[in-house]
């Protein structure tokens, strides 16, 4: 057995969760030994994420506890940035003339760049027939339709249709879907899972390894040359996800003979900067109240558990089932290209108490040492073309 993080839970510096917060974790807590418990002593990593994430009630997206803004755990684009919403919303309007004029959103948060895409759609005159979002969480969509309540062309789908022609926006998306870890042994791979050591208050998760199917690694370019104790995670339902939504996009074009576009926005890396042999521990991340932290295992359900973006395994599960790769870009080249500069030139610079924050907004969406280069935008999409001015930062290659 070994331990994800040397740091012992108790040990580390965050802030203290209020007494019904404490319970919910440890209900889930006692839930996921049970699932432990009843596999034999081991589950997969994906599946305790699975859990921490999602079990009904008590995973992280599934309770109730606020996630996103100041009051959080983390703080992603659209809550930075109205400007975020407004350039997406003018880069889908420009691909309407070549798709139904649909959005599909997965992974909407609070619904603020649903929110800030369908005003910039009222202010300018911009029609949309539906803006549709994808959402598992009970609590994020009451949220949602407390934002969104003016706004009829919003319906909520609790599953990915089997159709659909328009532009699919996931923004942090990928980074939050279930991963497996996979460590390269003297001898052969093996994967991680998580087991249970100690007994009664004791009793805490660990990381257990045993034999690996050879297809975890199949995404991992010269798996065979890394060093012996290399640990990193590989993405299936990941990809599962992006064939699911090839097949939805496609099965649309076929029904009405209109295109369909993927726009996903994450942080991550192309394949062969993801598995640099000095990423030796992988790129696993925790999220509470604003601090970032290795442990998976704290304080399950009250902290976000993510993993960085293997771009290489998405694009080509996509292009494995049937569509055109379409741009591989950083947030910054995709945003500027998009108008982004132009859109914050709305605000005068002689009102500096509107125009600096907005400024500073735009400062760490697009800045190399914020979000500007770390985060990378993906497109797919079938009997579409993008507008060339998008294309000028095209990194497709290197994918």
């Amino acid at each position: 057995m070994r331990l994800l993080n040397p740091t012992p839970n108790n040990k580390l510096s965050l802030p203290v969760p209020a007494d019904d917060a404490l319970a919910a974790s440890c209900a889930l807590q006692q839930l996921i030994r049970a699932e432990i418990a009843a596999n034999a002593g081991w589950i997969s990593f994906a599946r305790y994420m699975e859990l921490a994430l999602y079990a009904p009630r008590l995973g992280y997206y599934s309770g109730g506890a606020a996630k996103l803004g100041k009051d959080g755990d983390f703080t992603t684009a659209p809550e930075m940035s109205a400007l975020f919403g407004i350039t997406l919303a003018h880069v889908c309007a420009r691909l309407f003339a070549q798709t139904s004029a649909n959005i599909m959103e997965f992974g909407a948060g609070t619904g603020r760049l649903a929110f800030d895409i369908l005003s910039e759609y009222q202010q300018a005159g911009i029609s949309i027939e539906r803006y549709f979002i994808v959402e598992l969480s009970g609590e994020l969509r009451s949220r949602q339709e407390d934002l969104l309540k003016d706004f009829p062309q919003v319906s909520w789908l609790q599953a990915m249709p089997e159709a659909f022609s328009g532009v699919v926006l996931g923004n942090e998306v990928l980074d939050a879907m279930p991963v497996h870890l996979v460590v390269k042994g003297e001898h052969a791979w093996a994967e991680c899972g998580v087991s249970v050591s100690g007994e009664d208050t004791d009793a805490h998760f660990v990381l257990s390894e045993r034999a690996c199917d050879v297809g975890l690694v199949a995404q991992i370019p010269d798996a065979e040359n890394l060093p012996v104790g290399y640990l990193t995670e590989v993405h299936p339902v990941a990809m599962g996800f992006m064939r699911s939504l090839a097949q939805m996009l496609l099965s649309g074009r076929q029904a009405n003979g209109k295109g369909a576009a993927a726009i996903l926005l994450d942080y991550g890396f192309p394949c062969s900067e993801y598995y640099l042999e000095q990423r030796e521990q992988g790129t696993l991340m925790c999220h509470y109240r604003h601090h970032a932290h290795p442990d998976p295992f704290y304080l399950p359900g009250l902290q976000d558990i993510t993993a960085h973006v293997d771009f290489t395994a998405m694009a080509q599960a996509g292009l494995d089932a049937g569509l055109d790769l379409l741009l591989y870009t950083s947030q910054a080249g995709f945003l500027l290209e998009a108008g982004l500069a132009q859109f914050l030139q709305r605000t005068s610079t002689d009102d500096p108490m509107q125009y600096l924050p907005k400024a500073n907004a735009v400062q760490k969406l697009i800045s190399p040492a914020e979000m500007g280069e770390l985060f990378k935008v993906l497109v797919l999409g079938c009997g579409v073309e993008l507008p060339a001015e998008l294309l000028r930062h095209d990194r497709s290659h290197r994918l």
